[in-house]
């Protein structure tokens, strides 16, 4: 291999909720300083994403990411269409996904177009892409099920910090790593699902966070939210459209006084699905003849209903917000919410792994 071809310095920029994705990044920057490369590993967060300054030449440049709804968080996409162009830089991403474990089976997560979106673009700019690695570490989100047993955290994180270091390895030697080719197939088949995930987060899945009466004003959530998501509303803690359902607030919550409110969700969509859109189209139906039969008019009609969907979920959640002033309605969603008993973990991640970070 062409000495040109090997690291120079290195540059990681990476963007994180619970920490899975900052971990690897670290764990990608130890075996640099183990090798003596300059590098250094940049929170996005934390950094100016409108003014970005560009690498120096010759420099490797990596870029690491969970995977929300089958892609990379708008937070980490938004930086790459903004990242300064190259003559001749090298990349590699990563991706983090919700990886599991079976018995001693370790269960990777899916990518979807994660790393195929944001690698086009870089090419487009002018990049060389020496990688593409996924990182099945265990999975975070806890407003669909419990968080994982920290026993079983540990062991994948074990497991994840060799693959990590492994293919940090063969990139600072060199060598171009494309394992995340392996799952290519299935990431196209479940990519049309990060098209609307990239809505249905931020209108759904986002607006469903609540703060219950064990919230003591702390303010923890709102100055740690990477995004900058949380506001103060009416003295309560208020999840706005920028929430990249990341998790690190119910996960961080000291009181573990933040919750999903599965049951304002479930109840909202049925009248959303059973009612308001059912309404909708009967008045319009009083106007105008609609052929439902026709493909061009069943795809207007599901566009509308998805547009009115958003357009409720962005006024019930002002009301259900205001709503929450009142004990008896607060103590409804908190009591048709499945995350306040005591077996749905909050998520944490390995302790021993964090203490071993550079």
């Amino acid at each position: 291999m062409a000495s040109s071809d090997k690291a120079g310095p290195v540059t990681i920029y990476f963007f994180s909720g619970t920490g899975n994705a900052r971990n690897v990044a670290h764990w990608f920057s130890g075996i640099a300083q183990q090798r003596n490369i300059p590098n250094t590993t940049t929170d996005i967060a934390r950094v100016d994403r409108k003014n970005i300054q560009p690498p120096p030449p010759g420099s490797l440049v990596g870029f690491i990411s969970p995977t929300h709804g089958f892609n990379y968080p708008p937070a980490m996409l938004y930086f790459i269409f903004r990242f300064p162009r190259s003559k001749g830089n090298r990349a590699f991403l990563m991706n983090t996904r919700a990886g599991m474990k079976l018995s001693k089976l370790f269960v990777p997560g899916l990518s979807g177009i994660a790393l195929w979106l944001s690698a086009i673009v870089l090419l487009l700019k002018g990049y060389r892409i020496v990688g593409l690695r996924s990182i099945d570490l265990p999975s975070n989100w806890i407003s669909v099920h419990p968080g994982v047993k920290q026993k079983v955290v540990e062991s994948i994180y074990q497991h994840c910090k060799g693959i990590t270091e492994g293919f940090a390895g063969k990139i600072l030697s060199g060598k171009k790593v494309y394992t995340a080719f392996r799952d290519i197939i299935q990431d196209i088949l479940i990519s049309p699902i990060s098209i609307g995930y990239f809505f249905v987060g931020r209108f759904i899945f986002a607006k469903s966070f609540y703060a219950t009466d064990a919230c003591d004003k702390c303010d923890l959530c709102i100055n740690n939210c990477p995004v900058k998501a949380i506001l103060a509303v009416d003295n309560r803690p208020f999840w706005s459209y920028r929430c990249e359902s990341c998790m690190r607030c119910m996960n961080d919550c000291p009181k573990r006084a933040i919750e999903t409110a599965h049951g304002y969700i479930i109840g909202i969509m049925i009248l959303i699905n059973m009612g308001i859109i059912v309404w909708f189209w009967q008045a319009v139906g009083k106007f105008v003849n609609i052929p439902t039969d026709n493909g061009w008019v069943k795809l207007i009609i599901t566009i509308t209903g998805w547009l009115l969907t958003f357009a409720v979920m962005v006024v019930s959640y002002r009301i259900y917000h205001y709503l929450l002033r009142i004990p008896v309605i607060r103590q409804l969603f908190y009591y048709t919410s499945l995350t306040r008993f005591r077996f749905w973990r909050r998520y944490r991640p390995s302790k021993r792994m964090i203490r071993e970070l550079p």
